[in-house]
């Protein structure tokens, strides 16, 4: 059981502050507020980023203190938005989210993983009718180790989790998200991830 402060209340926050629950971690769901967030983050070990992604950074490096010596997994992807809403180039093209979290958040462990899928997926991955996976990106294997729990409590099979190394790596799975608009276009609001077949 851990102590988890989820930043952002919204569809993908509130199914997944539901989800870590049910699963007997003690959750607090911060909105929009600054000091909301402050205080969630300050009495959390974990910090799960459900903000979205075109202004996380400016919002957490303003909780630098509180994230300190914390483990905070990013959900949230960077992108420009099109006229439809919907993702149509990524905000940091020669970096991450998750790079730039974890440069402006030297003291925290920073995370990346379920960026790849659709948010229903995040806390029902079994829902769809084929392996889903979750990749993990973050420079601390201790914390990326405390995430693989996580993921499990949230019905992640071990074997669906793929460790793909360094922060860096973050940028491969960030890019994923201009699959979506045209997944979207092409087959409706259906729930799906990336998933890596052998």
């Amino acid at each position: 059981m851990h102590r988890i402060a989820v930043l952002g209340n919204g569809r993908v926050g509130r199914p997944l502050a539901a989800a870590l629950t049910g699963a007997g971690h003690r959750v607090s769901v911060a909105g929009r507020t600054p000091g909301e967030a402050a205080d969630n983050a300050r009495e959390a070990e974990v910090i799960v980023n459900a903000t979205p992604g075109h202004d996380t950074l400016e919002r957490l490096t303003a909780l630098r203190e509180e994230l300190r010596g914390k483990i905070l997994v990013d959900l949230a992807n960077a992108t420009v938005d099109g006229p439809d809403g919907l993702p149509s180039a990524l905000l940091h093209p020669d970096s991450s989210l998750a790079e730039q979290l974890q440069e402006a958040l030297p003291d925290t462990d920073v995370v990346k993983t379920l960026n790849t899928m659709l948010y229903p997926v995040m806390t029902a991955p079994a829902l769809l009718a084929q392996p889903p996976t979750a990749f993990l990106s973050g420079e601390s294997a201790e914390a990326k180790q405390l995430v693989r729990g996580i993921l499990a409590d949230l019905g992640w099979r071990p074997d669906w989790i793929s460790d793909l190394g360094g922060i860096e790596t973050a940028r491969a799975t960030e890019a994923a998200v201009l699959f979506v608009p045209a997944v979207i276009r092409s087959s409706g609001f259906a729930p799906f991830a990336v998933s890596i077949a052998r």
